[in-house]
């Protein structure tokens, strides 16, 4: 039966769905991610009348607030929720998105964004590893991914996800194994927000089992259209968090970094541990001395940080002084 495992990594909290050998779904929460639902007190900053919005600051950032919280003028604080996290375009930054507060939320309030599950500890079995954790970071971080028959390329736009379906199966065939792959896909690496499937253009049989395959696999929430006559399906689940793409894509020396440290505390041998990664990793770890501390202590030996210009930043590789 699938079972959810939570890891409290450094700088991360991580979460699995675990059915055998296979993660069906996962989480990553980055150490002060902001996540939908997170009750703040802010200052209105700014009002935009004609769009029945605002802008609100805090301490930690800014974001746009709809509607206008009533009553409250230009510079008074107020509490917002926010009601999707900041999820920035190449060159186009975006604010979060919030909305007044309920009347009985209390500041510091945020919505539970983990499931229950078994906590593990870094010295406790790899079940993660067990069921290809380090292969769907992989997936996360080139947006590509093998299934029995084909593959998917699933790339980041300023209107939605994309995924496009690859394979060497009949029309008909890949139409339904490819929306069975998607649907997998966007569980797996915790896609939300719109999310659009180009799958091939086929007879209405097939996309019909091919929208019933999507339905089978995709958790509730979420919202989508019929597979139209040009094989596109348009799917819409909350946007609570970044997904893991959008983790690697917006962050991606920081991302390499936390999995990096993950694997150097795993680390089997003796001795100091010695992690050798591009400078833009190892520059990301050296800045947060606070994880090196807790690498070390979990550890129990001393942390050695090597930059190496000549690896790939998602290259990196932890060894023991004594194997």
């Amino acid at each position: 039966m699938p079972e959810w495992f939570i890891e409290h990594g450094i700088g991360e909290t991580r979460a699995a769905l675990i059915d055998g050998d296979t993660i069906l779904e996962a989480r990553i929460l980055p150490d002060g991610e902001l996540i939908a639902g997170t009750i703040l007190r802010a200052r209105l900053i700014a009002r935009m009348l004609e769009r029945g919005q605002g802008i609100v600051a805090w301490s930690g950032g800014e974001a746009l607030v709809a509607p206008l919280p009533t009553g409250v003028t230009q510079g008074a604080e107020t509490l917002v929720e926010i009601t999707r996290p900041a999820i920035s375009e190449p060159g186009k930054p975006k604010r979060p998105r919030a909305r007044p507060a309920r009347p009985d939320a209390r500041e510091g309030d945020a919505a539970a964004d983990l499931p229950a599950g078994t906590i593990l500890r870094h010295t406790d079995t790899d079940r993660f590893e067990a069921a290809g954790w380090s292969e769907l970071l992989e997936e996360a971080a080139t947006g590509h991914a093998t299934f029995s028959s084909g593959a998917l390329d699933i790339a980041l736009t300023p209107a939605m996800t994309l995924i496009d379906i690859d394979g060497t199966l009949s029309p008909a065939a890949l139409t339904v194994a490819g929306a069975t792959a998607a649907a997998n896909a966007i569980r797996r690496l915790d896609l939300t927000g719109s999310i659009g499937i180009d799958l091939p253009g086929t007879d209405k049989a097939t996309r019909t089992a091919a929208a019933e395959a999507i339905n089978a696999i995709l958790p509730q929430p979420f919202e989508r259209t019929g597979v139209n006559g040009f094989g596109f399906v348009q799917i819409v689940r909350p946007r609570r968090r970044r997904s893991l793409p959008e983790i690697y894509a917006m962050d991606g020396a920081l991302a390499h970094a936390r999995a990096l440290l993950r694997r150097a505390e795993r680390s089997p041998g003796i001795g100091e541990r010695i992690l050798t990664a591009a400078p833009a990793v190892t520059g990301e770890i050296e800045s947060r001395p606070a994880w090196i501390e807790e690498l070390a202590r979990r550890t129990g030996t001393a942390v050695v940080l090597r930059a190496d210009p000549m690896l790939a930043i998602s290259a990196g590789h932890v060894q023991a002084r004594h194997a």
